[in-house]
This record gives C-alpha cells, structure tokens and sequence, in this order.
C-alpha cells in the first residue's frame, strides 16, 4: 500500500514524521536521503500513522460544534465571569494585574504579559468552573513567577492544591472544545 505524504527536504540529519491535525502526513528528510530510503521508512512506520489517524477522528468525533449564537453568549459570559473569579483570586493571592482580555486563541486558554495584562480563552466558560479556576489562578501566579519553575507551582498549589487533577480536566476539555 502506497501511503500519500508531503515531503519537505531540507538540512537536517534526521528523518520524521509529522501528522496534521487534518490528518495529512509530512515527511522531513535530509536534502540527499534517496527517494527509496524516505518510502522505505514511511512504510516501516505505517503502523504508526494508522493509529495516530484514528486516535485523530476519535478527538474530530468528541468536539463540539459551537454555533456563532453560542460563541456570542459564551464572549459575553466570559467577560463578565472571568474578571469575576481574578478579582477574587487576586486578592486571595496578594497580586495585581492590568487589563483582562476576553479572546479565542487556537492553542492557549490564557496568558499573563511582563506588564501584567492577561488574555484568557472565552471557551474557559463552557468547562467546568473549577477548570476556569484553575487557568485564572495559573495566570495570576505569573504575576509572582514569570516562569513554570518549582517556585511558581508551588504558588499555584497555595491556592489549588488540586491543581494536578484540574490540569488534566483542562487536557480533557482542550481536546473537545479545542
């Protein structure tokens, strides 16, 4: 069986293999691996690419299809509940912090910029709360710990000791909202 892929070529060593998200295979090779060798090694790997496929449309089948009339509700809800809960985490932490902007990344629940601004994800409100939490807390112990260091999960487990099991929900959540 002969499986598609895209080949890029380029100055690298080594050989690998990327699925996408819309399930396209891609190929990086070195520039002078011969054409033989790159099939051999897609075939060698089929296997592989066989069950990240099908991991891929069981994640495609579990997200939820957001209608434009949800995500509206769900910008406006977010951007009163979320100021909510770092209002009263802020205070029960000791920080402060600049603007809140409500938005939807592709890859990110939230962020906290070097001026203390900090960006969430509308679709934190479709999660449970204690996910929401969570991501808030995240964010505000950035304005202590500009970094993922022991010091910073330390605050955060402060605040959430839970904060692992909390993780995973948002993993979870990721994958059907993403």
């Amino acid at each position: 069986m002969n499986t598609e892929y895209t080949l890029i070529r380029s100055a690298r060593r080594t050989i690998s293999l990327q699925l996408k998200a819309d399930g396209t295979l891609v190929v990086r090779a070195p520039r002078r691996m011969p054409q033989k060798d790159i099939d051999a090694f897609v075939e060698r790997h089929r296997l592989w690419i066989t069950q990240k496929r099908e991991q891929l449309e069981e994640i495609q089948k579990d997200k939820k299809m957001i209608t434009e009339q949800e995500r509206r509700e769900g910008i406006q809800a977010a951007k009163v509940c979320i100021p909510r809960r770092a209002a009263y985490y802020a205070a029960q932490m000791g920080v402060s912090y600049g603007r809140i902007t409500i938005r939807e990344q592709k890859t990110r629940w939230g962020s906290c910029s070097s001026r203390g601004n900090l960006n969430f994800n509308w679709k934190l409100v479709l999660m449970p709360p204690e996910v929401l939490d969570y991501v808030v807390v995240h964010e505000l112990a950035h304005r202590r710990e500009m970094n993922h260091s022991e010091r910073f999960w330390s605050i955060v487990g402060e605040v959430l000791p839970d904060y692992r099991e909390r993780r995973k929900m948002l993993r979870e959540w990721g994958k059907r909202l993403g």
